[in-house]
Order: C-alpha cells, then sequence, then structure tokens
C-alpha cells in the first residue's frame, strides 16, 4: 500500500511553515508564554518560550505521521485504499485545526488579547462537519471511524452506523457553535454525536442480526 503520495506535499507544507514562523518570531516573543485557556476563554496556564513555540509543531508533526503510517499496522490495512481520500482530508483537517491554534498562541504571546473561543468553536465546528461529511465513506478498520463491537460485526452495521453517524457529526458541528452563548452548548452536542453513533450501532446490530 502506497503510503506518501504527491499530495501529502500540502499537510507537509503546511507544517513546514508554521515551524518557519515560529523560528523566525522566536527572538520576539517573552520568556512567559500563555499555553493553555479555561473554558471562559481566559488564561489559566503559561510556559516557556521554549515550550510554546517547539512542542506544538512537534506534536503537530506526531500526529500526521502516526495517522500516516498507522494504515500499516492495521489488520485491515487492506481496506484503506477504498478511503484513502477522507482519509487525507482528516490528516490534513488536523493538521490544519492544530496549526491553526499554535498560531493563536504565538498571537497570545505578542499580547493578542481575542478570546480563544472565536477560534475554538468555529474550528471545531468546522472540523465536525466536515467529518461528518467524510464519515460515510470510511471502510472497516481497526483506527479510524465510530469502532465498537457491533460495527465489527459486519460491514452492513458499520457502513449504516457511518451513514447515520455522519450526519449526527454534521449536525453537532451546527449546534456546537450555539457554545459562543454558553460552553455547555458546544460541549452537549458533540457529546452527543459520540454517544449516539455508539447506541445506534447496537440497535444496527441488533435490527441486523433478528433478521
Amino acid at each position: 500500500m502506497k503510503i506518501i503520495t504527491k499530495k501529502e506535499i500540502i499537510p507537509l507544507s503546511l507544517i513546514l511553515l508554521i515551524f518557519i514562523i515560529g523560528i523566525l518570531l522566536y527572538p520576539g516573543l517573552p520568556e512567559r508564554m500563555p499555553t493553555h485557556w479555561n473554558a471562559q476563554g481566559e488564561v489559566d496556564g503559561w510556559g516557556s518560550r521554549n515550550f510554546a513555540v517547539f512542542f506544538f509543531p512537534c506534536l503537530i508533526i506526531a500526529v500526521y505521521f502516526l495517522m500516516l503510517f498507522i494504515p500499516l499496522i492495521d489488520p485491515l490495512k487492506r481496506n484503506y485504499p477504498l478511503f484513502a481520500r477522507p482519509y487525507f482530508y482528516f490528516r490534513l483537517l488536523f493538521v490544519s485545526f492544530l496549526s491553526s491554534v499554535y498560531l493563536y498562541t504565538l498571537a497570545a504571546g505578542f499580547g493578542w488579547q481575542m478570546n480563544i473561543n472565536y477560534l475554538i468553536i468555529p474550528a471545531n465546528a468546522l472540523l465536525f462537519i466536515l467529518i461528518g461529511v467524510f464519515l460515510p465513506q470510511i471502510k472497516k478498520n481497526y483506527f479510524v471511524g465510530i469502532k465498537t463491537p457491533w460495527t465489527f460485526y459486519s460491514e452492513e452495521v458499520w457502513d449504516k452506523t457511518h451513514q447515520f453517524s455522519g450526519k449526527l457529526f454534521i449536525a453537532a458541528g451546527v449546534f456546537s457553535l450555539l457554545g459562543f452563548f454558553n460552553f455547555w452548548l458546544f460541549i452537549i452536542p458533540i457529546l452527543g454525536a459520540a454517544l449516539g453513533s455508539v447506541v445506534y450501532s447496537y440497535f444496527a446490530f441488533r435490527r441486523i442480526n433478528n433478521q
């Protein structure tokens, strides 16, 4: 199975770009930088400049390569070519999301005062919507998708669950925008989509098994 293709230049270029930006901005950043924010968007954690500038790009690189090479150890790796396109977009989405958080951290180091929720809430909403779009295309495997004992029971349960979950994740992404008014209105739709997917997989299994 071919892992590295020409299109990987897109996420790799994005990772390289933010790394260069971090290095270029490094001399002007303070020694103590904000690295964590609470549910109200207020800084509640601080770290060194070295940690803020270098840890996050390393984390992004680790997540990207983990997602890139994990199909090689999946017992169902034969199925990955069947959803290569959506899996590429999953990698690109996560790299883009983490990169946006990294760039916000650098801006916060320079004293930018925008509430981080104005980034996290719409970015998460978009992430869930796009995941929902691609979920129905994911084929059976051990690392990506809705993995329950019932989705592994059969291809039919897997497919039906992912079709249903795609709609749930899109809805969760849309309703999570209400988090601008209350943080729980951001969390509840996301948790609901995850729980709803698990519950649906059980009932899909029961219905198919009874047939």
